[in-house]
């Protein structure tokens, strides 16, 4: 089997673009790696590949559920690894792109989970709160305090009652993993123009369309770019503010992507020429062929 290819990086640096393009030049086919995307209706404060896009190669898991629906890391790994055979059956290869690293993790890796098992990141307790909530299932814990990563993944394998094992993350398939990076400067002023753009092109339009769904919707809740509509809709901040709120938080999330990728995963780095991504595509794609010989 050919290696997997995963794109991974923030918003705004060139994901969907490369991805569509290495499918053409690879005969692959792509696999959504975005829990928001996963889901219809949410289109713009998801940034999915557009309707035009999707048609330029074969593209999975995406617009698959209703935003009242839910959808656990357990059901991406059962339908991604199923989408995996299902393509390289036909000889083709795979290229799976996205920012939503523990749900790629646990399709690629030997994660165990089961059916309902949802993952919280707990943005709003400390590190001695998450711990005193281990503390309730083990009162005997030795992880450290300091160790959020750790604590985080505990905290949520007692809460989905999984197994509690040290069994190390072996990878199932063989996999090349590309991170798109640039200055962080750069970066953090695309994901602003990112937000102001996906305005332009009505997110307010599309929130509003949803706004008797939140009271029934995690994703609608939980997801960034549509959470922040919350207190929009309560009258307690401006359009103004939200926006705001949005670009602090995709920086934020772009912050902790970096570190999941750089520590999770055996991610090779490749700075994106803006000027022309040809460059970036091409340098890419000449390091897949000449790994392949």
């Amino acid at each position: 089997m050919e290696p997997i290819i995963v794109i991974v990086g923030p918003t705004g640096v060139g994901k969907t673009k490369l991805s569509i393009e290495l499918a053409k030049k690879l005969n692959a086919e792509v696999i959504n790696g975005d829990s928001v995307a996963i889901y219809k209706r949410l289109d713009i404060g998801s940034a999915k590949p557009t309707k035009e896009e999707q048609q330029q190669a074969p593209h999975h898991l995406i617009d698959i559920k209703e935003v009242t629906e839910e959808y656990s890391v357990y059901d991406y790994q059962q339908d991604t690894r199923k989408k995996i055979e299902e393509i390289t059956k036909k000889n083709k290869r795979v290229i799976i792109v996205g920012g939503t690293g523990l749900y790629i993790k646990a399709a690629l890796y030997n994660y165990i989970f089961t059916k309902g098992t949802i993952h919280n990141s707990y943005d709003n307790l400390t590190n001695e709160e998450i711990l005193e909530e281990i503390k309730k299932y083990n009162p005997k814990t030795t992880v450290h305090k300091n160790n959020r990563k750790r604590l985080i993944r505990l905290l949520n394998k007692y809460k989905n009652k999984e197994p509690i094992t040290n069994q190390k993350d072996e990878c199932l398939y063989p996999i090349k993993v590309i991170g798109l990076t640039a200055p962080r400067d750069i970066v953090y002023d695309r994901i602003n123009k990112r937000v102001e753009k996906m305005l332009e092109e009505g997110l307010l339009e599309e929130v509003v369309s949803l706004k008797e769904e939140y009271q029934n919707s995690r994703v609608l809740n939980t997801a960034i770019g549509y959470k922040e509509f919350k207190d929009y809709f309560e009258q307690e901040k401006k359009l103004e503010e939200v926006i705001e709120q949005i670009k602090l938080d995709s920086r934020h999330y772009a912050k902790r992507q970096y570190t999941f990728f750089k520590h999770q995963f055996p991610t090779t780095w490749y700075n994106v020429d803006f000027s022309n991504f040809e460059n970036t595509i091409e340098e890419i794609y000449k390091d897949i062929k000449k790994e392949a010989n």
